[in-house]
């Protein structure tokens, strides 16, 4: 069993452990993108709000990053004079714990620390630079994880970012090609050991792996520990952001790049993490209503990731002064009521053997024992016409989630496929607003 094994630091191991079954069950998680970035929260489309300080600072710095500093902020204000300014004043992490309860997400990713070094814990690695002494004086990890683990049935998890732009001993490091480790043992190590046995995350979501392998890293040792003797060892999930080259071929679930939606069934367990803010993963002030993802478009995206064998999780910026704006909200709570109806069909399901129908490019398929859902994300009309279900006369029963009762079918004319009778409903009968899954059971092809 997955408890039992010793696990070497080597990838050929590492890989060989078994994915804790909760979270392909799981099936939805919600990410958190927090820091000091949250105080300018400064974004747009190609330069996103959570790099401000790259954006700003880089050898060819972002105009309207530079532009945004010089008319609002003295000439000598350095980054680091927005950490006081974040005080996290409304943040109550009770609230919070209601609003993901209620939007039906299993999990939850919260930044421990992005690429800014800024640590949303305590850790003596960063005794200058995170939440408890700075700021806003509060272990903001600490207690949302209380908060969840108190009030939800939701898995707390935590990001964590290998690298650090401006870190002089990772620069030093970097400067010397990686062949020395003095960030990676007076930093990287000492803090991941801080935040797993401190918060016990079931969730470690690596990142910022992209200029150094994982032998720099040292990420095959971390992860043995973390599978082996860590206090989450027998149900800590962990990604595959470890390293140059690592992405969607080592570590636990693949994530390959952001927004990592392939359209096709993969063999192995991945994760779609992607953004309710088009361009940002950290809040961003300038974003407007269109740079939003409506409702339509998260479910389009959940529906096509879920059927390929993926998970999704969905990220929201937490604001400054420690908010989920009203437009994330609102998002949450329609997935929320969405999945009351209709998450037979989404959670504990299996890939079919088809992501989607061939001749009608709205429906999406996952299935579950002796059930194939067909999630249609524009109403059919009259008639649902289905290229793959292959129907049995006096065996299938067609359905719709949140309604009562059969619909009538037959087979299309080549014994391929499926003509579903829709009955006119008015909207009062309707089950919910959008996408609407439909159920079929005992087909010739399960």
């Amino acid at each position: 069993s997955v408890f039992s094994t010793t696990y070497k630091p080597t990838w050929p191991s590492l890989n060989s452990r078994p994915l804790p079954e909760w979270y392909d069950k799981a099936k939805i998680g919600i990410f958190l993108h927090w820091g000091v970035f949250s105080v300018p929260s400064y974004g747009h489309s190609g330069a996103a709000s959570e790099w401000f300080w790259h954006n700003w600072k880089r050898t060819n710095p972002d105009k309207g990053t530079v532009e945004f500093m010089q008319k609002n902020f003295r000439p000598n204000f350095q980054y680091t004079d927005f950490a006081p300014m974040f005080r996290a004043e409304f943040y109550d992490p009770y609230e919070w714990a209601e609003i993901f309860q209620n939007s039906g997400a299993k999990y939850l990713i919260l930044t421990s620390k992005h690429h800014e070094g800024w640590t949303n814990y305590p850790t003596k690695p960063s005794w200058n630079w995170n939440s408890v002494t700075n700021g806003p004086k509060r272990d903001l990890l600490g207690e949302l994880a209380n908060a969840i683990r108190n009030k939800t049935d939701i898995r707390f998890g935590a990001y964590h970012s290998l690298f650090e732009w401006y870190n002089p001993l990772y620069l030093q490091d970097q400067s010397n090609n990686f062949s020395t480790y003095n960030y990676i043992t007076q930093v990287l190590i000492p803090e991941i050991y801080d935040l797993v046995v401190n918060y016990k995350p079931e969730i470690l979501w690596s990142d910022g792996d992209w200029l150094a392998t994982d032998a720099y890293w040292h990420s095959k040792e971390i992860l043995a520990w973390l599978y082996n003797k860590s206090p989450v060892k027998d149900t800590v999930v962990a990604n595959d952001r470890w390293g140059k080259g690592d992405r969607n071929k080592n570590g636990g679930f693949f994530t390959g790049g952001d927004r990592y939606n392939p359209g096709t069934i993969q063999k192995h367990k991945f994760e779609n993490a992607m953004t309710l803010d088009r361009y940002n993963w950290g809040f961003s002030r300038p974003s407007n209503l269109n740079d939003y993802l409506s409702i339509e478009e998260l479910l389009t995206v959940l529906a096509q990731t879920i059927s390929c064998n993926g998970n999704l999780a969905i990220n929201i910026g937490p604001t400054g002064d420690g908010r989920i704006v009203p437009i994330f909200q609102e998002r949450l709570s329609q997935l929320g009521q969405w999945l009351k109806v209709n998450g037979d069909g989404i959670y504990e399901t299996r890939p079919w053997h088809v992501p989607k129908d061939s001749s009608n490019k709205n429906v999406w398929y996952t299935s579950k024992n002796d059930t194939v859902y067909a999630i249609v994300l524009k109403w059919p009309g009259s008639t649902l016409t289905l290229s793959e279900p292959a129907v049995q006369e006096n065996h299938t029963t067609v359905g719709l989630l949140g309604y009562k009762g059969n619909f009538t079918f037959k087979s299309q004319s080549n014994n391929s496929g499926v003509v579903v009778t829709v009955p006119p409903l008015t909207v009062a009968q309707l089950p919910c607003k959008w996408a609407w899954v439909f159920t079929f059971t005992n087909l010739k092809n399960m």
